[in-house]
């Protein structure tokens, strides 16, 4: 066996030598998994649960109450919010157009929430009082108006100046606010939407 090593090239036998510990069974590496590392850290933690509960029994209850109260807390908010997000909003006839204001102009349109407003409709009346400025603006050729367009779509397409699109998201936060944010709604809530929309027109004018 001597012989036979001695009759072998050593850069040979340093050359197999590589190869064969280049191999992976041969690397002496050790892997760290997410799994294992996750547990890890459970252990780490539960042992310092332990240990401040034995040397401070009185704080720890402390601190697991307020962790419980903290939990409670979230849980009544995330319910909280999910129920305004699902809760059904009234929605003015006018936003979506309905089949009986089609071809209807920007006057009908203010006429009718004039009407609306009359009779404390006052929710109906803002989506009419809106849908006459959206007319009035393509009129003018500031935006274009198309049914299944959104109420938020026109202010990022309104081709007017920073005040005025500035007044347009006001005017289309407060009709979000009133007729989606189910938001209490006067005359004077009225009275006010109507000046917006008007200070919108202001702007159009003098683009």
């Amino acid at each position: 066996m001597v012989g036979l090593a001695q009759g072998i090239p050593a850069d040979s036998v340093q050359r197999a030598l590589a190869e064969v510990f280049a191999r992976p069974a041969f690397r002496w590496v050790e892997y760290h998994s997410v799994r294992s590392w996750l547990r890890e850290k459970w252990h780490a933690l539960r042992d310092w649960l332990a240990s401040f509960e034995d040397s401070n029994p009185v704080l720890f209850n402390v601190m697991v109450v307020a962790l419980v109260v903290l939990l409670v807390v979230l849980l009544v908010h995330m319910g909280y919010v999910i129920w305004r997000v699902t809760r059904r909003a009234p929605r003015p006839a006018g936003i979506s157009l309905p089949g009986g204001a089609v071809g209807w102009d920007a006057a009908d349109h203010a006429r009718r929430a004039d009407a609306l407003a009359a009779s404390g409709q006052w929710a109906e009346a803002l989506g009419h009082k809106f849908l006459g400025l959206v007319l009035e603006l393509d009129r003018l050729r500031v935006l274009t108006f198309h049914p299944s367009k959104t109420p938020a779509e026109y202010v990022g397409e309104v081709r007017l100046q920073p005040p005025g699109r500035e007044s347009m998201a006001d005017v289309v936060g407060r009709l979000y606010r009133h007729v989606f944010g189910a938001v209490p709604c006067d005359a004077e809530t009225y009275r006010a939407f109507g000046d917006a929309t008007r200070l919108v027109m202001q702007y159009a004018h003098s683009n």
